[in-house]
């Protein structure tokens, strides 16, 4: 046979073989991936879940990002990612474009955190603060108006106030407003705003007049640089933000639960199950690794049982509540209609309420 006989008869041979390999190139390339964006407060979570996951699922790539919440819900809602880390509930307006956009959601809370309210630890005049001091400070009428430290409390010396705080597109810059000015994103302009916790922290720990917030779990491997300050919760007692204090919910108003919002057509994939069946299962154990504060035993089970279940929507109806505890959480119907104003009652307006009535309330009293 001559040698263009022996290449036209190996041809077909030949072009099976790269199509083998191409094939297998391919496979390799379209490994199955996880994608996750938002908190940067629920980020250390996540992403000490997804390495572990990755560990034992060598065929699963998670990508975590960090572009806060709102920056989180925004790609969520686009349909650019699987999951959206949250440090506060979905609002109206996200509830709104979801619906839009056909996009269901599970809504699963993960962990604890408290927001910390931190000064330069020189700072010795500073003993504790009251949500009325911190809305007093923080509100949009005192820009400009509350510059320094005794226009807060005449005590207090006279020296310029020093701000630090989330940015705006943050989950906690939304609660932080919400708890302290009763209005979520209502805050002056004129402070230090970041991302990056530890930008927020060098800056306090560089001003003796410094004050800034952020949440327990930066707080925690940083108090040699910052000092916590008490706040004085509803009972009126001071109270130091701790992983006993969080999830005891005595430290209030700035305790909060921190959530992952799942895209439930994404859970028709087994990689997406998989994962938030593994971040659910070793939660706790994680979540106290990475210096949060885990829900109770039962609420990892109830939130396992809503994401097997593929139960949509949200408890909060679009608005975040300051003060609700986790059982309380689980005991409200899931909505995904939001309700049109904010105005509904706080959970501690209900209690006084009921406790002011001249009969018994029908409903049990909330546990604490």
């Amino acid at each position: 046979m001559s040698l263009l006989a022996q290449i036209q008869a190996r041809a077909p041979q030949a072009a099976a073989a790269l199509v083998s390999l191409l094939v297998l190139n391919c496979s390799v390339f379209a490994q199955a991936t996880v994608t996750v964006d938002g908190s940067s407060t629920v980020f250390p979570i996540t992403e000490a879940v997804a390495e572990e996951f990755q560990k034992a699922n060598a065929g699963v790539r998670v990508t975590v990002g960090v572009s806060g919440t709102g920056g989180g819900f925004k790609k969520f809602l686009r349909g650019e990612i699987d999951i959206c880390d949250a440090s506060r509930p979905i609002q109206v307006a996200e509830m709104i474009e979801a619906k839009k956009q056909g996009i269901e959601y599970v809504e699963l809370p993960v962990a604890f955190d408290g927001l910390t309210v931190v000064i330069n630890p020189k700072n010795e005049f500073l003993k504790e603060l009251t949500v009325a001091d911190l809305k007093k400070i923080w509100e949009p009428a005192a820009q400009g108006t509350i510059t320094k430290w005794n226009q807060v409390r005449p005590e207090w010396p006279d020296a310029k106030i020093t701000l630090y705080g989330a940015g705006s597109d943050s989950g906690t810059f939304d609660y932080f407003t919400e708890a302290t000015v009763g209005k979520a994103k209502s805050s002056r302009t004129d402070f230090t705003a970041s991302e990056d916790d530890n930008v927020l922290v060098k800056g306090v720990a560089a001003d003796k007049n410094a004050l800034g917030y952020f949440g327990y779990s930066y707080y925690a491997p940083n108090a040699s640089k910052v000092k916590a300050v008490p706040i004085v919760n509803a009972a009126g007692k001071a109270i130091a933000p701790s992983a006993t204090s969080i999830e005891d919910g005595s430290y209030n108003p700035l305790s909060r639960p921190l959530f992952i919002y799942v895209n439930k057509k994404s859970l028709a994939r087994a990689e997406v199950r998989n994962f938030v069946d593994f971040y659910l299962k070793n939660g706790p154990k994680l979540v106290a690794e990475v210096r949060y504060v885990p829900l109770p035993a039962d609420a990892y089970a109830k939130s396992t049982a809503r994401f097997q279940k593929g139960e949509i929507g949200t408890a909060f109806a679009g608005h975040s509540e300051i003060g609700l505890h986790i059982d309380e959480l689980f005991k409200r119907p899931l909505v995904t209609e939001p309700r049109p104003d904010s105005n509904g009652p706080k959970e501690g307006e209900k209690k006084a309420a009921e406790a002011k009535a001249d009969k018994p309330a029908e409903k049990p009293a909330q546990k604490p």
